[in-house]
């Protein structure tokens, strides 16, 4: 079997080198998993602020109309623009640099599900935990988000593949994951296909993988949803 693929790229070069790959296995896993860490953490970080915001939102509704106005024009703002405006605040290979712009773009998809799945809980389970005793915040903890959760993951994965996509941008700062062979890919004096398609399929695997991940959480958490879906 041949370790390069009989098509050839602008240039000469062919379009994919198994060697290159064999050669670059480390660096590979080592993108893959930054790539993964600078989700996560984005995700994670979106997550709990989201919650917060959207436990205010559900207790004050004209906080909601506010949030939602603020996370969304936050959302327009173009990643690089986001970027350049922290670099001199935190340094242009500062951690914060890179995921703060990332956890910001959950904040409008993760609010907006919270709050519309909790809206969703059925008018009769509120009022029969509500004769049982229940505060409103064991309500709204114990009742309300565990039968919101279905709507919840369904935002956390629209939020997760959105990252992970915005993550590559991140390669101009040096912590791009798998952005970074597709950058290094691009500014090779004759282009090399091999790691800009090394990046990109990687990128769209990781990004399938994850919310396939979350579908099955859901699954798993949320069993009544599919009995729902059912009926």
């Amino acid at each position: 079997m041949s370790s390069v693929a009989p098509f050839a790229a602008e240039g000469g070069r062919p379009i994919f080198e198994w060697r290159w790959v064999e050669r670059n296995a480390d660096a590979i896993v080592t993108r893959l998993l930054e790539h993964v860490s600078l989700t996560a953490a984005a995700l994670g970080i979106g997550l709990v602020v989201s919650l917060a915001l959207s436990v205010v939102s559900l207790r004050y509704r004209w906080f909601y109309s506010v949030t939602l106005g603020t996370t969304g024009a936050l959302y327009v703002i173009p990643s690089l623009g986001a970027f350049a405006v922290l670099a001199p605040i935190f340094g242009i290979l500062s951690y914060a640099t890179v995921v703060i712009p990332l956890a910001t773009y959950t904040l409008l998809i993760l609010i907006r599900n919270i709050v519309t799945g909790v809206d969703q809980v059925p008018k009769e389970v509120r009022e029969a935990a509500i004769g049982m005793g229940f505060t409103r915040s064991r309500l709204l903890w114990q009742v309300e988000l565990p039968l919101a959760l279905p709507v919840v993951i369904a935002g956390l994965r629209v939020a997760a593949v959105t990252t992970i996509g915005l993550v590559t941008v991140t390669s101009i700062l040096g912590k791009g994951g798998l952005g970074y062979f597709i950058l290094a890919g691009i500014r090779t004096t004759i282009p090399n296909p091999t790691p800009i398609i090394v990046g990109i399929v990687l990128s769209v695997a990781l990004a399938v993988a994850v919310d396939l991940l979350l579908w099955l959480s859901e699954r798993a958490l949320a069993p009544w949803a599919r009995k729902v879906r059912a009926r």
